[in-house]
């Protein structure tokens, strides 16, 4: 008796359907793994920019008026910094107009 052509084994089931399937599902999760990683670090990096932003203000205002801002809304009226308070919260706290306040940005 001869074997049909159009018989196949397991193996050759494996090569033509399970295999193809296999290697786009690990395209496609390595895609997602990749975007949520570049996710996490622009947001780190929209941290560190605002953090940053906010100190370099404070300097140049007690650079130009001898003292601190008293507020994070005097900070964003006088030099244009925008804050996404749906993603951030921040803390500006004030001791004296000599003295370097306290920044704390937190991330939602």
């Amino acid at each position: 008796m001869q074997k049909s052509i159009y018989r196949k084994g397991v193996l050759d089931f494996l090569r033509a359907a399970v295999l193809p399937v296999l290697f786009t599902f690990s395209v496609i999760l390595f895609i997602v793994m990749a975007l949520h990683r570049t996710e996490i670090a622009s947001r780190d990096e929209g941290l560190r920019i605002l953090e940053d932003s906010l100190r370099r203000a404070v300097v140049m205002n007690y650079a130009i008026d001898g003292r601190y801002p008293e507020s994070v809304e005097y900070i964003e009226e006088k030099f244009g910094i925008h804050i996404d308070r749906t993603r951030f919260v921040v803390h500006y706290s004030i001791f004296a107009p000599n003295i370097f306040p306290e920044i704390r940005i937190i991330q939602l």
